[in-house]
């Protein structure tokens, strides 16, 4: 029963406040949509949000240009809605391309946090 203690004492030690709040928010059965709220917080939290924002006028956007290139009468205007079409959808390819490589990039995080806390402890009990 001690050494449990030691261990609780051994993690408590090697992880800052930061890092227990971090790791705290972060379960290891989190959904996509867990996610998203996560990356919302940090340094980064309002660009991530202005990114959310800009996603959605995006695919508003999209899909109004869709639309009207299906119901346009002449071939020019077709071609026009139809390029603007799929301007718009590589513009949120690329956007949800970055907001998911940040999500990523928080799970990647919170397994180095996890690694600090195995190395503090091997290196305590070599100790």
């Amino acid at each position: 029963m001690s050494n449990i203690k030691n261990t609780d004492t051994n993690i408590a030690d090697a992880l800052g406040s930061d890092d227990h709040e971090f790791l705290a928010s972060l379960d290891t059965d989190r959904g996509m949509f867990q996610q998203i709220g996560d990356s919302w917080h940090g340094p980064l939290g309002g660009w991530a949000k202005f990114a959310f924002g800009i996603a959605i006028v995006i695919g508003i956007g999209l899909a109004y240009c869709f639309y009207r290139a299906v119901t346009a009468d002449g071939s020019e205007a077709m071609l026009g809605w139809g390029l603007m079409t799929i301007g718009l959808l590589i513009m949120q390819g690329f956007l949800k391309e970055w907001m998911f490589a940040r999500m990523n990039m928080l799970t990647l995080l919170s397994e180095v946090k996890r690694l600090q806390v195995q190395v503090a402890l091997l290196s305590e009990q070599k100790d």
